[in-house]
């Protein structure tokens, strides 16, 4: 068989299908935003309820705005983001008392912490349901998982 190179149109063509074959490729999808008063769909005797905001942006990739709370260790790979900026940590000791205004982020690498009272915008990805982290025995009901954030 005898090769031969291919005319200009040939080339154009196989460049062009090239490209739309990159251009195929899933884009990976950009952040939902979310707000702390998207996060429950009600509030009971009973506990609080997800919203179905939250159900459905389970395992995927959201931004969020607050304040960091002060961490519990400056080494700490997780912090909790609040709806207003506030002086404690507001650590919960079960599932059962969790405030409807936090959510636990865990960094997927160091980051330098912010003041309590510097808006932060937040994005990872959306876990949903009561977890109790093995390392510390915190209790938490939603997180952003492998995030980062940056000041706003």
């Amino acid at each position: 068989m005898i090769y031969t190179a291919p005319d200009r149109r040939q080339a154009l063509a196989m460049i062009g299908a090239a490209a739309l074959c990159l251009s195929a490729r899933p884009a990976r999808s950009a952040p939902s935003p979310i707000s702390f008063n998207e996060l429950y769909g009600k509030v009971s005797v009973l506990g609080l309820t997800f919203s179905d905001k939250v159900k459905a942006l389970e395992g995927k990739p959201v931004a969020m705005r607050g304040f960091m709370a002060p961490p519990l260790k400056a080494e700490a790979n997780f912090f909790v983001l609040t709806e207003i900026p506030m002086a404690l940590c507001p650590f919960c000791s079960s599932d059962a008392d969790w405030p409807d205004d936090i959510i636990v982020v865990y960094l997927d690498h160091a980051q330098t912490f912010e003041q309590a009272n510097a808006t932060i915008e937040v994005s990872g990805k959306l876990e949903v349901g009561s977890w109790t982290d093995p390392d510390t025995g915190f209790v938490s009901l939603l997180r952003i998982v492998n995030a980062d954030f940056r000041r706003v």
